[in-house]
């Protein structure tokens, strides 16, 4: 069974960082493309940032670019999400996603998605 288990949510102040990591298992991710989507209260789930395989290949969001690192262990089959500078409107659940991509990705969206984990709340207070 695949499963993609979040950590690192919480409440943080504005101005504050949060790391997000997120455990994958139940199959070889070789190959796959691992990132994070979110999604605010009354909001669409909207992308935030990916990361290839082989870890050459990122794409972010425009509002995370500058702020929100992305990296992955693919020896602890983990990805990370970095968050620095958060600001409110990055309050929202973040789900960590897998999907198959080639190492250099152009787009990514949730049709590019093959597994979902259950998502971790990230609260920014002003």
């Amino acid at each position: 069974q695949v499963q993609l288990v979040e950590s690192g949510g919480g409440l943080v102040q504005a101005g504050g960082s949060r790391r997000l990591s997120c455990a994958a298992s139940g199959r070889s991710f070789s190959g796959y493309a691992m990132g994070w989507f979110r999604q605010a209260p009354g909001k669409e789930r909207e992308f935030v940032a990916v990361i290839s395989w082989s870890g050459t290949s990122t794409l972010y969001t425009d509002s995370a670019k500058g702020r929100f690192t992305i990296s992955r262990d693919n020896a602890k089959n983990t990805v990370y999400l970095q968050m620095n500078s958060l600001k409110p409107e990055d309050t929202a659940v973040y789900y960590c996603v897998a999907g198959r991509t080639l190492d250099t990705i152009v787009v990514f969206s949730t049709t590019s998605v093959d597994y979902w984990g259950q998502g971790t709340q990230v609260t920014v207070s002003s």
